[in-house]
């Protein structure tokens, strides 16, 4: 629909479980990160007027194990903007051929004074179209 942002991963030690690759409940940190990356410059305005982005819906396909030593890169695209909420599309790979996941959330603007679902603001739906 729009723009693909990039947004470099720097891996922690506290991203590895045992078995040496970054567990797969990380993976959705590494998407919250890339979501608040992509949308940097909404924050303000939504906090200004006591909106929220909350995550309705969140899927992760893995493809490949994140090492200790891999450069992860997450890409991310909102591919449909609705009334009152959005769909963002990520793809976490190493910034060549490997992919090591493909996913999905479901994002739904809330007025946190209403409490209720509210419409898409305008500064979401530019960074969808820019």
């Amino acid at each position: 629909m729009g723009k693909t942002f990039t947004t470099t991963i720097e891996l922690r030690f506290s991203d590895f479980d045992l078995y040496g690759h970054v567990n797969n409940v990380t993976y959705f940190t590494f998407l919250e990160m890339a979501r608040l990356d992509m949308l940097k410059g909404a924050f303000k305005e939504l906090a200004d007027n006591d909106l929220y982005l909350l995550v309705a819906h969140a899927e992760c396909d893995y493809a490949a194990p994140i090492q200790f030593d891999d450069r992860v890169i997450v890409s991310s695209t909102i591919t449909r903007l609705g009334r009152s909420s959005f769909e963002v599309e990520y793809r976490l790979h190493n910034g060549n051929d490997l992919t090591y996941a493909t996913a999905r959330t479901v994002m739904v603007c809330f007025d946190n004074g209403k409490k209720c679902s509210t419409a898409v603001p305008e500064c979401i739906r530019m960074a969808a179209m820019s």
